[in-house]
């Protein structure tokens, strides 16, 4: 990850101390399995005296990959370089290096997403609170960019909430069901430890068990987070854009936060653009990017080889990294949000054609003439309708010789209001909203 984008606490658990620290867990956590397990001479204790002793030097382990050239070996030689030989020669006992480094990979994913599920609450948590702050604000919706109805600001928020509600919730599926650990050996075949140990291993470090691994747990797990992160990559990117379209010059409808001495650009001193937004825009591209990767990693060869290891290398953490710094980011965002209520309603009032799917099921109800023919003389007089012009429905009241109900803007907001409740009990609240 470049530096620009780096969260601190997402690199460090992939950094190389990171990840050797997760190898630590998974040895200590195979001794424990051996001693339960019973039969193999582990000497009692062992396990915690790795616990106590045991120290990762990163310095040390590089040092010994430059002849192992084997990252694992490496390691594993430093841990027993730090124990009495009666342990140390059950470091690594009846393991394939695969058997650590994927197990240890479970555990940095869950360490990540629970990163990553913070965060992202934080950001439901805030577009709960914007639609609470908006459910009296009527603005102009818009299909194919043009105006279509009014609605409430607060149904553009909820959309946005419903939509990564649901990533939060595959999030949360992913970790409870897709971690597993693997302690199969070479092939995946249980040449030297029995299924019940990795059962044990599994159980200390509170995973569930590879069902059938090869050597590897295999690589569609991989593939459905990375998926899971692309459609969260999809409703970020939405939720931008539609901030982008409503601060263009034209419509002015919502900015993002400008700080002092904050510039727009270097030449134009009038620019205030939305350059998070457009950030985040590129960093959603940059995730939906490593889809392709991912499901290439999934075909390999036989049990096993290490094609997918150096791709796994470079977008993995950056993958992660990135959801997380694009949750911290849009939480910002969003904090600095300029809502232009006046514009919103002042548009509203502006566009006297936009009630016309009202009118006609209303004359449709009220008058004899066919559907056909109140479409069309309604679109008619819809497309003549200019700010400041004579009230639809009093047109149509003329032409029609029927009484039809009054569309004020009091009258659009009750009414939406009314119909917004309704779809909000749908939505289940934001967790910190539940415990009120």
């Amino acid at each position: 990850m470049i530096e620009r984008y780096e969260c601190a606490d997402v690199a460090h658990i992939w950094s190389n101390s990171g990840k050797f620290g997760f190898f630590l867990q998974v040895e200590t956590a195979l001794l424990r399995a051996l001693e339960a397990a019973g039969g193999f001479g582990v000497p009692a204790g062992a396990a915690d005296l790795v616990q106590a002793k045991a120290r990762i030097d990163a310095a040390r382990i590089a040092q010994l990959e430059l002849r192992t050239q084997h990252d694992v070996v490496a390691f594993c030689e430093s841990l027993a370089e730090q124990l009495p030989p009666a342990v140390a020669r059950y470091v690594h006992f009846g393991a394939t290096s695969s058997d650590i480094i994927d197990t240890a990979l479970a555990l940095q994913l869950r360490a990540t997403l629970q990163i990553v599920q913070a965060e992202l609450q934080a950001v439901l948590r805030q577009l709960w609170q914007l639609a609470a702050q908006s459910e009296d604000v009527l603005c102009i919706g818009r299909s194919h960019g043009m105006y279509a109805e009014p609605m409430l600001l607060a149904q553009k928020w909820l959309s946005f909430y419903a939509e990564l509600q649901r990533r939060a919730a595959d999030l949360q599926r992913y970790a409870k069901h897709e971690l597993t650990a693997q302690l199969s050996g070479a092939v995946g075949n249980y040449t030297v430890l029995p299924p019940h140990v990795e059962a044990l291993l599994a159980a200390e470090l509170g995973l569930k068990v590879e069902p059938v691994s090869t050597q590897i747990i295999p690589r569609d797990r991989l593939a459905k987070l990375v998926g899971i992160n692309a459609l969260y990559a999809g409703a970020l990117e939405r939720l931008v854009t539609e901030i982008r379209l409503l601060q263009r010059s034209e419509v002015g409808e919502v900015a993002e936060g400008f700080g002092a001495g904050q510039r727009g650009s270097s030449t134009m001193p009038h620019k205030r653009n939305p350059v998070a937004s457009e950030n985040l825009t590129g960093i959603s591209r940059v995730l939906r990017s490593h889809v392709e990767i991912a499901l290439q990693n999934i075909v390999l060869w036989h049990e096993r080889d290490i094609s997918h290891s150096a791709a796994e290398r470079l977008y993995l953490p950056d993958n992660l990294g990135l959801v997380v710094y694009s949750l911290r980011r849009l939480q910002q965002l969003l904090a600095d949000l300029h809502i232009d209520r006046d514009a919103m309603r002042a548009r509203v009032a502006a566009a006297p054609g936009m009630h016309s799917s009202y009118y006609l099921h209303q004359l449709l109800q009220r008058t004899t003439a066919s559907r056909e023919e109140l479409y069309a003389r309604i679109q008619a007089l819809s497309f003549a309708a200019l700010p400041g012009a004579a009230d639809l429905g009093a047109q149509l009241e003329l032409e029609f010789k029927v009484q039809l109900p009054r569309v004020g803007y009091a009258e659009m907001l009750a009414h939406y209001q009314t119909q917004y409740q309704a779809v909000k009990a749908r939505v289940q609240p934001p967790a910190a909203e539940q415990q009120l």
